[in-house]
């Protein structure tokens, strides 16, 4: 049955663990969608079956990955298991919520799908005609380079975060159904998926798995949080709050820098 972190009966998970899989869900639907705006573009330019072939490469190798280091993972005693994937997740966390806050506080441009399509369309024509027949090397190198490092950060997430609590399998399951959704969408609209709020989710991505890091890396090294998982949702509010503070802080001067070199001159 799922329990709240006060421990009251919510349904078949804890409320814990469907943090995890939400995370799970949202950092592997942000990628899919980066991966998938790079497989249009080289579909479009150097053919659908390059794309696909390099796609389906991708994939497997982040598959093998997958299957490999989640055995490995939980095979590990479960006080050093939390220690190692805390500070996994505080590496990836930092990194999201970083770029997340200073896209934020206007320092970093905003993550543009249209951009992108642009940009890879771009290289993709600069490469002459496609081959007649047969795979394109190039739409195919580029295809399976996009989708294996856009979803093998995502890989190791959801190894982590399956390992942690013993739920490799659902945290899997929960990233292939993110892609499924973002092919779905993409297959429908034909076009890169720019309504998806993805600096929304990328930096409540970057607050949820930097929030987790800390949690598991505190447990791992032997010390106790008051109310156990209870003390959950306030770190993550904590992370939250803090970052946002610091986009606030970061847009104000990003406003000002203009007016001060104005009055300097």
């Amino acid at each position: 049955m799922l329990r709240s972190p006060a421990g009251a009966t919510l349904g078949c998970v804890s409320a814990t663990e469907a943090g995890l899989l939400l995370a799970v869900f949202a950092a592997c639907a942000v990628e899919a969608v980066e991966a998938a705006t790079i497989v249009l573009a080289i579909g479009t330019v150097r053919g659908w079956s390059s794309a696909w072939a390099g796609t389906a490469a991708g994939l497997g190798v982040l598959a093998v990955v997958v299957a490999a280091l989640g055995p490995a993972l939980t095979a590990i005693p479960i006080g050093v298991l939390r220690l190692v994937v805390g500070g996994l997740l505080l590496t990836f966390g930092l990194q999201w919520l970083r770029k997340a806050v200073l896209r934020a506080g206007g320092v970093k441009a905003l993550s543009d799908e249209d951009v992108r399509f642009a940009r890879e369309r771009g290289a993709a024509l600069a490469q002459g005609d496609r081959r007649a027949s047969g795979i394109d090397p190039y739409g195919f190198a580029v295809s399976f380079k996009g989708v294996l490092l856009e979803g093998l950060e995502v890989a190791f997430i959801v190894v982590t975060f399956g390992a942690s609590d013993g739920h490799v399998a659902a945290a899997a399951a929960t990233a292939v159904a993110a892609v499924l959704v973002v092919a779905g969408a993409v297959a429908l609209a034909r076009a890169p998926l720019r309504r998806v709020p993805e600096n929304t989710l990328k930096f409540a991505v970057g607050v949820m798995l930097t929030s987790f890091g800390m949690f598991w890396g505190v447990e791992g090294a032997g010390a106790n949080w008051p109310g156990g998982e209870a003390a959950l949702p306030g770190v993550i509010a904590w992370v939250a709050l803090v970052a946002l503070g610091l986009a606030a802080m970061l847009r104000r001067r990003t406003a000002g820098a203009p007016q001060a070199a104005g009055m300097g001159a």
